[in-house]
């Protein structure tokens, strides 16, 4: 019976000797199934897993800054409807001018040439009609 249970014992240790290489060689193939796919992803230039992280936080943050843009500027057109809807007279552009006529000694009581007058329609999207229109109504 001693010799037996020797004989259980020294097969054990084999077993377990063999067992304990077998799992040193599953690590190294591990390590080297690791390094190839690594490997094969930076050729495919894929990016790592912090990075796109990274990125995804950028882009959420970037969204809800032009959603916030977004809004921002629907609130500022509507109140610019709204005030253009009360009636607040829109601004006339001054044209090209860079002095007052009345700096340069133009009397204020002589009316505008025909041609400024078209000249501030044309800028207003109005048509000459309308103005001179808008003139035989004065």
């Amino acid at each position: 019976m001693p010799n037996q249970n020797r004989l259980f014992d020294d097969l054990a240790r084999v077993a377990g000797g063999a067992l304990g290489a077998l799992s040193g060689v599953r690590e190294e193939i591990e390590l080297l199934i690791r390094g190839r796919v690594e490997r094969v992803l930076a050729d495919m230039e894929l990016v790592p897993r912090e990075e796109f992280d990274v990125v995804k936080a950028m882009a959420a943050q970037a969204r809800s800054e032009n959603e916030a843009l977004l809004a921002r500027l629907d609130a500022l057109e509507e109140r610019l409807k709204a005030k253009s809807a009360a009636g607040t007279p829109a601004r006339r552009p001054q044209g090209r001018r860079s002095v007052p006529p009345t700096a340069l000694g133009a009397d204020s009581s002589i009316p505008p040439d025909d041609d400024q007058e078209s000249l501030y329609a044309a800028e207003d999207g109005d048509t000459g009609a309308e103005a001179g229109a808008e003139d035989s109504k004065a």
